[in-house]
């Protein structure tokens, strides 16, 4: 039995596609972007919090390279995009993935031009890309504080302790 909903890939939205088909969101739309290379629960935590604040959730994921230029390691990503945009698809708070080779995501920000933009609250509200653009057209930006102090980093030096 699939706990993914059918057809979950059709979320999966290619940048050269996202401005025409964040048109047909239900507004607001939530922006989000991040590596989400291995899922955990404080990702998925904050996807919720993300998604609840608006009607429509936008998640932007750093591509193989763009991890890469991070300086994560040089292991990372553990998952390649393709991977990481499915299981990210299939996710129910989430309304549509796309991906971003820059090492920001401000033109994904433009082509969907969310009413509100959000963080996890590593990130000052001040300090996030494309704040002041969403700013300038009447949105707002969050900063989401963690409810639960998890990382990849971590997860992974566990794994290889073990």
């Amino acid at each position: 039995m699939s706990y993914a909903p059918p057809g979950f890939e059709s979320k999966i939205c290619p940048p050269a596609q996202l401005t025409a088909r964040a048109e047909l969101l239900t507004r607001p739309l939530v922006f989000t972007n991040g590596c989400f290379d291995i899922l955990h629960r404080g990702h998925v935590t904050y996807l919720a919090q993300a998604a609840a604040l608006g009607a429509s959730l936008v998640v932007a994921l750093n591509s193989d390279a763009s991890v890469r230029r991070q300086g994560k390691g040089d292991d990372r990503p553990v998952n390649a995009l393709a991977d990481r945009l499915a299981v990210m698809a299939a996710l129910g708070c989430v309304t549509l993935v796309t991906w971003f080779d820059e090492d920001t995501p401000l033109q994904r920000i433009l082509d969907c031009r969310p009413e509100i933009l959000v963080k996890g609250g590593d990130w000052p509200v001040d300090k996030i890309v494309g704040g002041s653009e969403v700013l300038g057209w009447g949105g707002t930006v969050h900063s989401i504080p963690f409810l639960h102090q998890k990382s990849t980093t971590a997860l992974l030096e566990k794994i290889r302790r073990l």
